[in-house]
């Protein structure tokens, strides 16, 4: 029997509920199905067939571990997505080789450890956003009003910094408040679905640690526009070595102040994929999975 190892965390050793879905549909065409720790050191990750990552949410406190961890599984076995993706995906310094490839992508300036030479948000807007550049589910994320917050968001920085982290900053667009995020999501190098994703930042919110592993999100369906779907297919041809190499992506897009689509993240690494808000997700999840097994 075909065995796949679903990849999570300590705090979620039995899948986050939303990937039982898959991990129910792939148990239901005939697959012997586990959910692993990545941490886990008694996990024999050759034994799988195939190693799919999906909730390892713990893996920024651990960073060259997890990236450690996922080259041995790529050597002994099939991982998806590979290590040489996740190992890119994972340093949102990306953006930059997105960016040089010709993909709109939100304003980000990039700080690196060694103290703050210059402080200077994002000119010409009200508002910005300060977070790590090896980041997930919004730790360490803050929002900032321009004119309140030169002073505490300096520190922020200088923090993460201190803690030898790339910092980073950007602009918060205003369509994040009213039209909202758009995740297109593609399973297989196929259109799966979308949804579009409220905002989660509180503006000068006290302290920037996050309690749990995620900020809980507002989550509704979505039907992207052309203009978005095009812009999404832009980032995808960007991936290094090509789209074909990744089991599943999501596109995080939001409009800048023209209306155009502007990438704010390409979701490579262990991106929820929201399996309960469309139908057909999990089934499409386990078909991509069918066709690289």
């Amino acid at each position: 029997m075909t065995s796949i190892a679903l990849v999570t965390c300590a705090a979620l050793p039995d899948l986050d509920p939303d990937e039982l879905l898959l991990k129910s549909g792939l148990e239901g065409e005939g697959y012997q199905v586990a959910s692993c720790v990545w941490t886990d050191v008694s996990v024999d990750w050759a034994a799988y067939d195939l190693v799919v990552v999906r909730s390892p949410w713990d893996y920024t406190d651990f960073h060259e571990d997890f990236i450690a961890w996922a080259k041995h599984v790529d050597a002994v076995t099939t991982l998806l997505n590979p290590a040489d993706v996740i190992e890119w995906n994972t340093d949102k310094r990306y953006l930059r080789d997105l960016l040089d490839a010709g993909v709109p992508v939100v304003p980000t300036v990039f700080l690196e450890p060694g103290g703050l030479t210059a402080w200077a948000p994002p000119v010409g807007f009200a508002e910005y956003v300060v977070k790590p550049a090896v980041s997930a589910g919004s730790r360490d994320t803050m929002r900032y009003i321009a004119a309140e917050s030169m002073e505490i968001s300096r520190a922020h920085a200088q923090r993460l910094l201190d803690a030898n982290r790339v910092v980073m900053i950007q602009p918060y667009l205003e369509a994040v408040d009213t039209i909202g995020e758009t995740a297109i999501i593609y399973m297989g190098g196929e259109f799966s679905h979308s949804i579009r994703k409220g905002p989660m930042l509180a503006p000068n919110a006290e302290g920037e640690r996050v309690e749990g592993l995620y900020v809980v999100e507002t989550i509704d369906p979505r039907t992207p526009t052309d203009t978005e779907h095009a812009a999404a297919r832009q980032v995808l041809a960007a991936i290094p070595g090509g789209a074909d190499r990744v089991l599943y992506a999501r596109v995080d897009l939001i409009p800048g102040s023209d209306g155009e689509p502007l990438l704010l993240e390409l979701e490579l690494t262990e991106p929820s994929l929201f399996f309960a808000k469309h139908e057909s997700a999990a089934a499409n999840m386990v078909k991509a999975i069918k066709a690289r097994l």
